[in-house]
Order: C-alpha cells, then sequence, then structure tokens
C-alpha cells in the first residue's frame, strides 16, 4: 500500500514543510528539458540484467551536464521532482521489468514523506512496482545537514525503495556516512576499480571495503568497469553487481543490451 500522509498525522511544523514542497511544485513549470539514457547493471554469476540505471541527458542525448547546468536554487525541487516521474515513466514504456536506479538530489527533499508522493503517483499511473525502484545519491553531494541525507535514507527504505550511495570512496563523507546508515548498495567509484587488476594499491582498498560491506549486509557493485581483466579481478573479490562500458554504454531512450562478448 502506497502512503499517503494524512493531515491529522502531521507532526509540528510539518505542515510548513508541506506548504513548502507545495509551493514549490506551483512556482511555475520547469524550463529544462530532458530525457534518458538507462545504463545496464549486470550481475555476473547469473549472467543477467539486476538493473538500469536512469541517466539524465539532453533532448537530443546530449552530455548530462549540459542539463544540469541549468539546475538552481529556484527549480531544484522542481528538477529533482521530474526526474523521477520521468524514469519511472521511460522505464515503465521500455518494458523494464528489472530494478530502476533513480539518482535524487538529497538538498531538494524538504520533508521525505511529503516529497515522494509524486514517486508514488507515477508508480500508480504507469503500474510500476516501487519495490523495483532503488534511490541512489552521489557521496559527494553536498549536503549541509548530513541527519537529514539520512533520515531521508531511512524512510524510503521504510517506503519500500531500496537505497544506494553512489561514487563510494570518492566523496567527503566516506565510512562517516556509513557508519551512520547502511544502504542495501554501496557503488565503489570508477577511479578505485580503473586498473585494479594492476594496481595494488585499489586492490586493497576494494578488499576492505568489500569486507566490511560483507559484514554490515550490504551488496557491492562496481562501476565504470571497462575491461575483461577489471571484470574478472573484481569476480574474485566477491563482487557480483557491475556496471560500465565492457557491459553496455548507456541507450538513448532504451533499454542497453549486453552482448555475449562481455560474459566470455
Amino acid at each position: 500500500m502506497i502512503p499517503i500522509l494524512p493531515a491529522s498525522q502531521a507532526n509540528p511544523g510539518e505542515d510548513a514543510a508541506r506548504r513548502s514542497c507545495e509551493g514549490c511544485s506551483e512556482e511555475g513549470t520547469l524550463d529544462i528539458e530532458f530525457e534518458y539514457a538507462y545504463q545496464p547493471i549486470v550481475r555476473l554469476s547469473t549472467r543477467s540484467v539486476y538493473a538500469y540505471e536512469a541517466l539524465v541527458r539532453g533532448p537530443q542525448g546530449e552530455p548530462a551536464h549540459t542539463v544540469l547546468a541549468q539546475v538552481n536554487d529556484g527549480n531544484r525541487y522542481r528538477f529533482d521532482q521530474a526526474c523521477r516521474t520521468k524514469a519511472v515513466e521511460g522505464a515503465a514504456q521500455l518494458g523494464m521489468t528489472q530494478f530502476l536506479s533513480i539518482n535524487f538530489l538529497p538538498n531538494a527533499v524538504y520533508r521525505p514523506e511529503v516529497c515522494i508522493q509524486s514517486t508514488f503517483k507515477a508508480a500508480r499511473k504507469h503500474d510500476f512496482p516501487i519495490e523495483r525502484i532503488i534511490f541512489e545519491v552521489t557521496e559527494g553531494e553536498r549536503v549541509d545537514d548530513r541527519p537529514h541525507l539520512v533520515n531521508i535514507f531511512k524512510e524510503y527504505s521504510r517506503f519500500g525503495f531500496r537505497t544506494a550511495i553512489d561514487d563510494f570512496g570518492a566523496g567527503y563523507a566516506g565510512l562517516n556516512l556509513l557508519a551512520e546508515y547502511q544502504p542495501d548498495l554501496i557503488k565503489i567509484d570508477m577511479d578505485l576499480v580503473r586498473n585494479i587488476d594492476t594496481d595494488k594499491p585499489r586492490q586493497a582498498i576494494v578488499a576492505g571495503i568489500a569486507a566490511i560491506c560483507r559484514e554490515l549486509g550490504i551488496e557491492i557493485l562496481a562501476e565504470g568497469v571497462e575491461t575483461r581483466a577489471e571484470r574478472d579481478h573484481l569476480a574474485a573479490l566477491g563482487i557480483d553487481l557491475m556496471q560500465g562500458y565492457w557491459f553496455a554504454r548507456p541507450a538513448f531512450q532504451s533499454l542497453g543490451i549486453v552482448p555475449e562478448t562481455a560474459w566470455e
């Protein structure tokens, strides 16, 4: 059942937060045009696609930075909301049966239980199960109030979504964030994956992160895998989920196909 927050259950100050969210949505239409490319996340052991990450692109497939450069304090909330609903709509239209991974902007979330309502609405409209949605945030996302980010994660998990920390090992929070919240997934930053088969420091760091995740019951995903040697070394470390050009590039407005050669 999709939770709707009744006004009678609002906590002190919650009405103000609700009005803030509603106010943002009523400030005007979003003047940013964008589409999505979908990149497969694979499970190596079963040679299957586990999920697709929805990656922002321009209306004609332009790089993400051409879109993100237009996001500011005045439209951040509307953009974040539009990203969620458009990703769900696109996944449903493409017939996606795997998990859908959506990046979100924590600084655009005022009250998780209020701001999530548009996602629930899109899931209902397009008949896409919320249990198949992963919300991920980059570890390097500048969040002034880290407890607020932790609260967002906990609320999303309570609602039935899966959660992920992206670019782990590249941001400012690192293990401190992990100590406060344990997501379903951790995505190892591609800079740690690059040439891991020949780089002993990277091998030691990733092996350490993998050991911590196993202890905490967190599944680990390596992103930016570009060579067979990287794939094989990561697999030897017990990392089963991978993402990167070795398997498939993001496919604009379609689901990327993993060629048979990627498994060999």
